[in-house]
């Protein structure tokens, strides 16, 4: 029999970047197997333009990325989510709607939105922080999910964002200031 596929969300502040590239790496790497969406607290309204610049290079299908509020995945007719990740502070601080049934995690990463510098040295630093949400993902893919009991799981999606982010660490951001 067939596994049910899993719901996974992946939450951040703006929606615009991390979280548009978590959902479109692990709807490529677990097809079958799990269903990303993303979504903001603060949507911006559109997904940042190196975002869709990445993708496009690297080969992921840009049409469906948008970004929303995450008030669509909270109500009686949202998808019931397995998993929630936030990949930002800010959104891991903030009070969230409640998702029944879920194991929750942070795997904070800087925001490549808020990065300034050469064109070139931004470009690098959303690659960068692709990169790193792209090993985080593969590193969840390959859990054996069924032979997991709720806290293992738990503990080892929260390693997932410690370890991964202490040996793949983006270059030293600059942030724009407020």
């Amino acid at each position: 029999m067939p596994e049910r596929i899993a719901t996974v969300l992946f939450l951040c502040t703006a929606n615009s970047a991390r979280s548009i590239m978590a959902e479109a790496i692990l709807n490529r790497v677990g097809p079958g197997r799990f269903q990303a969406f993303s979504a903001g607290s603060e949507p911006a309204g559109s997904v940042h333009p190196l975002t869709i610049e990445l993708s496009s290079r690297l080969g992921y299908e840009t049409r469906p990325l948008r970004s929303k509020h995450w008030s669509e995945f909270s109500g009686t007719e949202a998808p019931p989510m397995d998993f929630v990740f936030t990949v930002c502070d800010k959104a891991a601080g903030e009070p969230c709607p409640v998702w029944p049934k879920r194991a929750r995690a942070h795997w904070g990463v800087p925001d490549p939105a808020l990065l300034y510098g050469s064109e070139q040295q931004r470009k690098q630093l959303f690659f960068e922080v692709y990169s790193l949400l792209k090993r985080r993902i593969e590193l969840f893919c390959a859990l054996p999910l069924p032979t997991l009991d709720s806290l293992t799981l738990t503990q080892r999606i929260d390693e997932i964002g410690r370890s991964a982010a202490d040996s793949h660490s983006p270059s030293e951001p600059r942030i724009l200031p407020p």
